[in-house]
């Protein structure tokens, strides 16, 4: 009897263990960027044992980054378990594409398509439409939404103004949004990789964007719900505020949080406390 009873125990935990939340890693071919690129995609509880299809967030890692750091370094698996549980936040598949590395001079970082790099395509017409449909993510402007830190924030403000029909929300931590007055220094003496990125920063200037937005162009970011929040210590602070105000100068609406704190995790930590809540509060239900 007491056998009998251990083996049903050790089942039922082993089924609770089988269905819990998770952080998968997975890797697709590039025929863009010509090499594999990994992901870390979270599984929400039930996954596996469910058919439903989820809404999906996509979350941008910094420069000197990599696709894992949301997990090691963000604890976003305990964040979103956390959130989901009490009901602030929604039960999602979150992806963490790659998009660069701790060797920033010598290999290629950054969102955009530069020489040799054409992320944004890959990001777009190859990572995007394989990873959702083999999670099972329900694929629409209203169950997607995009965040990130840093360089992963200027990314995603960027992505959502050039894609405004593909994003619900976008959520900027601490966002790197510009790079003509050098907030991020490149190696001017050499045109090495992180000399490029900042350049292609520069280029794809979430800022003048906005300055320069038409009327057709403003109605469309007016779809996507905005929210900018940085580190009153923070050295790319002035940046966000700038973004803002040029947003409330378009009647553009938009969020900014200015809180205590500079550019590192613990800030990032908690910002993503809110963002997740943030990108559910503005799914379609």
């Amino acid at each position: 009897m007491k056998k009998y009873i251990l083996s049903i125990i050790v089942l039922l935990a082993f089924s609770v263990f089988a269905n819990a939340s998770k952080v998968v890693t997975d890797s697709i071919y590039s025929n863009n960027l010509k090499c594999w690129q990994k992901y870390n995609v979270y599984l929400p509880t039930g996954f596996e044992k469910s058919e439903k299809q989820y809404p999906v967030v996509y979350l941008l890692h910094g420069l000197y980054g990599s696709y894992f750091n949301w997990e090691k370094s963000g604890n976003m698996k305990l964040v979103a378990d956390e959130l989901i549980s009490s009901g602030e936040a929604d039960e999602m598949v979150i992806i963490m594409p790659n998009a660069g590395d701790y060797d920033v001079r010598n290999y290629q970082n950054g969102y955009f398509n530069v020489v040799d790099w054409p992320y944004e395509d890959f990001f777009f017409n190859e990572l995007l439409p394989a990873a959702e449909k083999k999670y099972r993510v329900i694929g629409d402007k209203e169950h997607r939404a995009i965040m990130g830190l840093s360089m992963g924030g200027g990314g995603s403000v960027v992505y959502s103004q050039r894609h405004p029909d593909m994003f619900s929300s976008c959520y900027a931590m601490s966002a790197w949004l510009d790079n003509k007055m050098g907030e991020v220094a490149g190696n001017n003496q050499k045109k090495d990789k992180l000399y490029i990125v900042c350049e292609s920063v520069s280029e794809h200037s979430a800022i003048n964007f906005v300055e320069n937005a038409d009327d057709a162009t403003i109605a469309k970011l007016k779809t996507v719900k905005w929210f900018i929040d940085c580190g009153d210590d923070d050295f790319l602070m002035d940046l966000s505020i700038l973004l803002y105000q040029k947003m409330r100068d378009k009647k553009i609406k938009a969020e900014l949080r200015i809180r205590n704190g500079v550019h590192n995790w613990e800030y990032w930590h908690t910002a993503l406390r809110m963002a997740l809540p943030f990108a559910s509060r503005n799914f379609a239900k």
